[in-house]
Formats: C-alpha cells, structure tokens, sequence
C-alpha cells in the first residue's frame, strides 16, 4: 500500500465502509469537515458549470480537514475527500442537480416529482469529485456513472411503497442504490460504488 494512512473527510458511513474494502480499518482516520456548510448548484446548468463547482465543494472539504488533522506533514499520508451529486436532464442540454429531499413535511413530495418527472423510464447522472491530497500535491477528479431507472408504470407502482420506508430522507435524488432504491434500477453504466457515494475504481490505483 502506497499510504500508511488515510484521512477520509466525510461525515458519510458509506464512503468509510466502501474506503474499508481497499484500505484496512486501521489506516483509516476519520476527520470530517468542521463547516457543514456547502456551495450549492443553483443556477448552473451546464455539466461543465457544475462539475466546476463540484470541484470547488471538494476542495472547500479538504481545505477544511487538512486545516484540522495534518499539521502540515503528509509523509505517507493521503487526504480524501469527496462528494456526490444527482443530475437530471430536463431540456436537451440543461441539466439540473438534485439534492437531498427537504427536511420538512414537503420531503415526499419533492422525492415523488423526482421519481416520476426526471427518473422513471430516463437515464440520469451521478457524478462523484474527488480531491486528493498527498505529499506530492493536490489532484481533482471526477467518475460519473449512467442510471436507468424502470419505465413510468413500474415506479409509479412501486413508489408509495418506498416513500412509506423513508429511505429517501438525506439522500442526494431521494434515493439508496444499496438500499430499496435499487428496485428502480433497471441499468447502470459505470461504476457502482460511484452511485453508493466513493467510486472504488478510481481509487484502486492507489494501493496497487
């Protein structure tokens, strides 16, 4: 392994638990970010515009954690941090990011008019930035990933069912690849643990 440790900025679960299955339990420190505050995607709807931002989102994160954990010295070190977004194609070249459900009672309904306006019988995106930073510098890089979800009379039968289950509430687009949300999918082109929230593709190289 390339690194003796492994700083993971993230509040996530998933992404340790996903980090866990390259990288041994105890190389792997977490430190999530102090400010919980994040650049949103409003008014950006071109793929270029947001992946731009979703740079930035990244690099704000690792920023922040270094600030915190590394004292300066990444001998051995990799600092990692990372964050995943849901993008729909509305118009022909206008694309739009969908964040987690709101917090309040509107959650449902939000999910609903996703599930059934951008994702049933359609393909979206989901786009994972990653911002490393070793002893040698600082690297950005993007994985995206194609979703199929069924056709429309498949989730609209499904659909009541899943939002009863609540698995939508502080998800990006409202739903769980590795959970029931996966009975929407139909096809994934790409990776995987990208849509789960850390693509292990990209990282692979590093502990080869």
């Amino acid at each position: 392994m390339q690194f003796q440790k492994w700083i993971l900025g993230s509040r996530s679960p998933r992404r340790r638990e996903l980090l866990m299955q390259l990288v041994p339990e105890a190389a792997i420190e977490v430190v999530p970010p102090l400010n919980p505050e994040e650049a949103g995607f409003e008014g950006l709807h071109d793929l270029a515009s947001i992946k731009e931002r979703l740079a930035e989102i990244c690099l704000d994160k690792n920023e922040d954690v270094f600030a915190q954990s590394c004292n300066g010295d990444l001998r051995q070190v990799l600092l990692l941090t990372s964050d995943t977004i849901v993008i729909a194609e509305r118009q022909p070249g206008h694309f739009v990011v969908l964040g987690q459900p709101p917090t309040g009672s509107g959650w449902e309904q939000a999910v609903r008019d996703w599930f059934v306006n951008d994702f049933a019988g359609k393909t979206h995106r989901v786009i994972t930035g990653l911002c490393k930073r070793s002893s040698t510098g600082i690297q950005s890089e993007f994985c995206e990933t194609l979703v199929t979800f069924h056709e429309r009379a498949y989730v609209l039968k499904h659909l009541d069912w899943y939002l009863s289950t609540g698995e939508s509430r502080g998800k990006a687009g409202g739903y769980a690849v590795q959970g029931a949300g996966s009975i929407f999918v139909k096809r994934i082109e790409g990776s995987l643990t990208n849509v789960v929230g850390l693509p292990l593709e990209n990282l692979l190289p590093l502990v080869r």
